[in-house]
């Protein structure tokens, strides 16, 4: 199949790109990196009138730490969040989870905006962001206002972004020398959607832990946050005992679909490995 005709706008500012979504109607379409849209575009999935080139805007690019927070453009692209310096110092989850992302050519051109505006349950960026306790950037006709990662993901393939509005940055709490974190997944294949997925983010002073956010994908019709595992860990020292614990309530915190491919209890029992493996790194002396 092939698009269906559509005009074409390339503005230069934020405000230029909601005012061409406002003229149509909100029969419109932003994009960035393009790794999801074109497909989605020939296969008809989605038939906007108008496309709305977001790659020529400056205010949307760049990597910035102040106050304590590091900001993220949203046209920053899946291979910059792999190499940048100040990413892997201050949002080390994204660097680590960036191997994992696909393909080399795609990583080139996608971007994290458009992975976080997407929010493809399986996707390793949405679920970094919420494991690193970010908060997303949105601008819209009525102004700009900043919502927490927790509650940024509504449902499937819905976000807390409204029509006519745009994603134009991530901002994360910088990493302090007390954070430790981890990331891995389990794929078939290198660069397939992972069966399961995970990040953790944890605040230890020495062996315990004062803090801690656990964070899986592919389990859901969102990124997950194991609440309950991350009480059962949160006060104590990464023993084994309290790994087993934490291991034990994977079947009260997600809930993943049942498939012919992948049975719910299979990505449970990956889960439960999964966070002990994690769980195994994060213990490990800084």
């Amino acid at each position: 199949m092939k698009a269906r005709a559509f005009s074409y706008a390339r503005p230069s500012t934020i405000e230029e790109a909601l005012d061409a979504f406002a003229s149509a109607g909100d029969d419109a379409s932003y994009i960035a990196g393009g790794q999801s849209l074109v497909p989605a575009l020939a296969l008809r999935l989605q038939a906007p009138s108008l496309l709305i080139d977001l790659a020529h805007i400056p205010s949307l690019r760049g990597v910035e730490l102040k106050d304590g927070w590091l900001r993220i453009g949203a046209l920053t692209r899946h291979c910059e969040a792999l190499a940048d310096p100040l990413i892997a110092r201050h949002a080390p989850l994204f660097s680590a989870a960036a191997p994992f992302v696909a393909h080399p050519a795609i990583r080139n051109k996608g971007t994290l905006g458009g992975s976080l505006a997407l929010a493809d349950p399986a996707s390793e960026f949405p679920a970094m962001a919420l494991a690193m306790g970010a908060e997303l950037e949105i601008v819209g006709p009525r102004g700009a206002r900043r919502v927490p990662a927790d509650d940024y993901f509504v449902d499937l393939f819905q976000t807390a972004i409204e029509p006519g509005e745009l994603l134009v940055a991530i901002h994360v709490p910088a990493v302090a020398e007390r954070h430790r974190w981890a990331f891995d997944e389990l794929a078939r294949r290198r660069g397939d959607y992972a069966l399961v997925g995970g990040g953790i983010l944890a605040e230890m002073t020495g062996d315990r832990v004062d803090h801690i956010r656990i964070v899986f994908f592919s389990v859901g019709s969102t990124p997950v946050r194991a609440r309950q595992a991350e009480a059962a860990l949160t006060g104590r020292s990464l023993i084994p005992a309290a790994v087993a614990d934490a291991q034990a309530t994977i079947d009260a915190d997600l809930a993943p679909p049942d498939d012919e491919q992948v049975p719910a209890a299979m990505r449970l029992h990956l889960a439960r490995v999964l966070l002990g493996r994690l769980l195994g790194r994060i213990a490990e002396p800084a």
